[in-house]
């Protein structure tokens, strides 16, 4: 199905900002060059500009390449700003970004790793 990114084994965000001027070439040769990651992978990467109110995301279908393009209305995504640096995030991380919020809520319950008991 065209641009099914719930397939996607990871999701990658490109912190800081990146020429939305670039298509689907020039995000890929980003994610190899700039971050040594494979943009052939089953993996959903995602760009942001400087204004902060649209994204771009790119994924490979096996067959071709699907790029998304999102505008913001009004407000502003909360993206990462560390420069020149990709970051792993859940697909809960990436629902909070979707829908403006930071992609880390001090409030919310983060997966506990193991199980003690007292």
């Amino acid at each position: 199905m065209l641009g099914d990114i719930s397939k996607a084994e990871h999701i990658y965000v490109a912190c800081g900002n990146t020429d939305m001027r670039k298509s689907i070439d020039g995000l890929a040769a980003c994610v190899q060059q700039s971050f040594q990651l494979d943009p052939f992978s089953n993996s959903l990467f995602l760009f942001c500009g400087q204004r902060r109110d649209r994204m771009k995301a790119l994924f490979w279908e096996g067959d071709g390449f699907v790029l998304l393009y999102k505008r913001l209305e009004s407000g502003n995504f909360q993206w990462p700003k560390n420069e020149n640096e990709v970051k792993t995030i859940t697909p809960q991380q990436f629902r909070w970004l979707m829908e403006g919020l930071s992609i880390e809520q001090p409030k919310a319950h983060h997966k506990v790793s193991g199980i003690r008991i007292i």
